[in-house]
């Protein structure tokens, strides 16, 4: 779905991967709120709606445009626990850790991540941007057909007769349909206690104590004092200058880099219709930037990596062998104020860990099998280290004015992803249609390995001719699957116009709207 704001006087646009979610954020804006506001109530329902993608327990990453012209980087993402022993973890699992169960459970960074975010311009209460999900939560909402499939997926199969999704997913033993309705009156319940008490309450009260509680009973290795700790970090994006646009997205630990490392190729290379009959070299720079990324990608507070710079560290790739399907949903957010957010959320495999506290609701992420387990790997698990990361927001500037709010699921193809939007806006593609194209990802995205290209069905002959030339076989999956990402972005015309556009494989909504201006203090 797209939507423009035409001629008329441009107020604000949001497009996420759920109408209930868009429809949050647009009230939030109608009622005084900044794009900030919009992008967190937007968020806060999709943690309700969308649980395959993106939960409470999971982390967060956003960029953050103000009114100055300045953009910052809100780095949410949960560290490991101090307890955490990485010689017993790979004396159970080996090289790396599993996708279910408590020990790939690090700490939930995403609502310290908005209440980060509120810090750069909130204009509405706390209790407010999260009222929406409460209701939801507690009144029910219909499944959606995102859900429904991941509900059924032979790869979620491994969580059926497990107490914890039988409990919230199977209520009649019987997993929930589209359209059936997804009651979480525990979830509800959290969402009431966070709006009453603050973001404080998840991290070092009543609520820690009880999520806490639950992971140890599963011998997680978190204790209370690694929540109570945890705090984002607000850093400087990377960023590079690409034809008239400056380009931004989120450093290491996340794997922003690559984005801005394929559209140095681009240019420096001259591909010449790099979403077209160039399409194989754009996925070649892609492949060996995998490579980077797979041997070298860590928290940078624990090792330094030239990955910001595209230079290969030592040692070899090696990737874990899941593939996430689920993984994360994206939300794209600008007013006429000058604020614009690229947010986004996961909980990385679909449903994460698997774990839902029955106390809170709340279902946690698998965030930590991005760790590594091997001794050698510069992402090895440590206490208090961060994942190798997939999550990465990106946004565009033009002459300092907002461009483009880009965001996508899609987990280690979310660079892929991103890239081919822009480039396609580029060469002139309105918005919608740069993000309902068809697509093509280089690396384990839909099974296979490294070397795999997945393509939609109805992507170019001369594309995937390309993609050939180039030395790599094509798998065809058919179009519009949600497994090449579901995107989400805003794009400003010179003019400062805005048009909105969301991903044709979710079930997401994109809208521009009016809201009345703040009142002076």
């Amino acid at each position: 779905m797209s939507a423009s704001s035409g001629g008329r006087p441009i107020v604000a646009a949001l497009a996420s991967p759920h109408v209930l979610a868009t429809d949050a954020g647009a009230r939030v804006l109608r009622d005084g709120g900044t794009a900030i506001d919009a992008a967190i109530a937007a968020a806060a329902v999709l943690t309700v709606v969308y649980p395959h993608n993106v939960a409470l327990g999971g982390d967060l990453f956003a960029l953050i445009r103000t009114p100055d012209g300045e953009v910052r980087c809100v780095n949410a993402s949960g560290w490991a626990g101090t307890g955490v022993d990485a010689d017993a973890l790979r004396a159970r699992h080996g090289d790396w850790l599993p996708a279910r169960g408590a020990d790939p459970v690090t700490v939930p960074g995403g609502v310290r991540g908005w209440e980060a975010m509120r810090a750069f311009g909130s204009r509405i209460s706390w209790s407010a941007t999260l009222s929406a999900a409460e209701v939801l939560a507690r009144d029910g909402v219909a499944v959606a057909p995102s859900l429904a499939n991941h509900l059924n997926d032979p790869e979620n199969a491994d969580l059926i007769g497990t107490e914890d999704f039988d409990r919230v997913f199977r209520p009649r033993g019987v997993s929930l349909g589209a359209g059936d309705l997804l009651r979480q009156p525990a979830l509800a319940d959290t969402l009431a206690m966070l709006r009453a008490e603050g973001p404080d309450a998840f991290y070092a009260g009543v609520l820690a104590e009880r999520m806490v509680a639950h992971l140890r009973s599963h011998q997680s290795s978190l204790c209370l004092a690694d929540f109570a700790d945890f705090a984002p970090e607000v850093q400087e994006p990377l960023r590079m200058e690409f034809g008239e646009l400056t380009v931004l997205t989120s450093p290491p630990n996340s794997q922003g880099f690559l984005l801005l490392r394929a559209l140095a190729a681009v240019h420096e290379q001259g591909i010449d219709e790099p979403v077209g009959d160039g399409m194989g070299e754009l996925l070649r720079a892609f492949h060996q930037g995998n490579a980077i990324r797979d041997s070298g990608l860590a928290d940078p507070r624990f090792v330094a990596a030239g990955l910001a710079a595209g230079t290969p560290p030592g040692g070899s790739a090696a990737v874990a062998s899941g593939t996430p399907r689920g993984d994360t949903v994206g939300i794209a957010a600008a007013d006429g104020q000058g604020y614009a957010v690229s947010l986004i959320q996961s909980v990385y495999h679909a449903f994460g860990s698997g774990l839902i506290d029955p106390a809170t609701g709340v279902l946690f992420h698998n965030r930590g099998c991005g760790f590594s387990l091997n001794p050698a790997s510069p992402n090895v698990i440590a206490p208090r280290k961060r994942p190798a990361h997939t999550l990465m927001p990106a946004m565009t500037l033009r002459q300092g004015r907002i461009g483009h709010v880009l965001s996508t699921m899609g987990g280690q193809g979310q660079p892929q992803i991103l890239a081919q939007i822009l480039l396609r806006g580029l060469a002139g593609a309105a918005a919608i249609d740069a993000v309902a194209a068809p697509r093509a990802i280089v690396g384990n995205q839909n099974g296979g390995g490294p070397d795999t290209v997945t393509v939609e069905a109805d992507l170019p002959d001369g594309a995937v001719a390309s993609i050939r030339r180039a030395g790599f076989t094509p798998t065809v999956v058919a179009a519009h699957t949600e497994f090449l990402g579901q995107a989400n972005v805003i794009v400003a015309d010179d003019g400062g116009a805005l048009t909105a556009a969301s991903d044709p494989r979710s079930d997401g909504a994109a809208v521009v709207v009016h809201y009345p201006r703040p009142t002076p203090p």
